[in-house]
């Protein structure tokens, strides 16, 4: 049980840092007084699309996954 305990707290270790990495990723678009008066829009009309973005659905995955370790490991 203890071995079991260590691995997830590894994985947990390695999501939580893939996690902070994604989301500072993410910031950097948007971010700073050009986005601030649109001008992170101009790669389209409507501006980005968001539900085919890759690090968005990478963000939910690690999030999920944070969330259910989190709640695992208290458990255990």
């Amino acid at each position: 049980m203890a071995a079991l305990r260590i691995v997830l707290q590894v994985i947990f270790l390695a999501d939580c840092l893939a996690l902070m990495a994604i989301v500072l990723l993410q910031m950097s678009e948007h971010s700073g007084m050009g986005g601030a008066f649109g001008s992170g829009m101009s790669s389209t009309v409507f501006g980005r699309d968001e539900t085919r973005d890759p690090k968005r659905t990478l963000t939910i995955i690690l999030a999920t996954v944070f969330m259910s370790l989190g709640f695992i490991l208290s458990i255990l």
